[in-house]
């Protein structure tokens, strides 16, 4: 598998949790990952450090694809790919 430029993903739908604790994070990437179709990307914005240990670990256990993150302004951008 190659290395993603995360820079240049386009995300079909976003999902924002910034300001919000864990579980809220992954919840609302769970929400938003209906948003999105099979093959398509969810970003999810969150400013809560546990985000970077859980949404991979559930990316990968209900089957989706987790690209990595990207740090911004007080805040990570997180890209998953759907894959179901």
């Amino acid at each position: 598998m190659s290395e993603i430029d995360l820079s240049t993903i386009e995300a079909a739908s976003t999902a924002d949790a910034r300001g919000s604790a864990c579980p809220g994070p992954l919840l609302e990437a769970k929400k938003g990952i209906g948003k999105v179709k099979v093959g398509e990307i969810l970003e999810i914005f969150s400013n809560d450090s546990g985000t970077r240990l859980d949404v991979p670990a559930w990316s990968k256990k209900v089957g989706h694809e987790y690209l990595g993150f990207l740090e911004a302004d007080g805040y990570d951008k997180h890209y998953v790919r759907r894959k179901k």
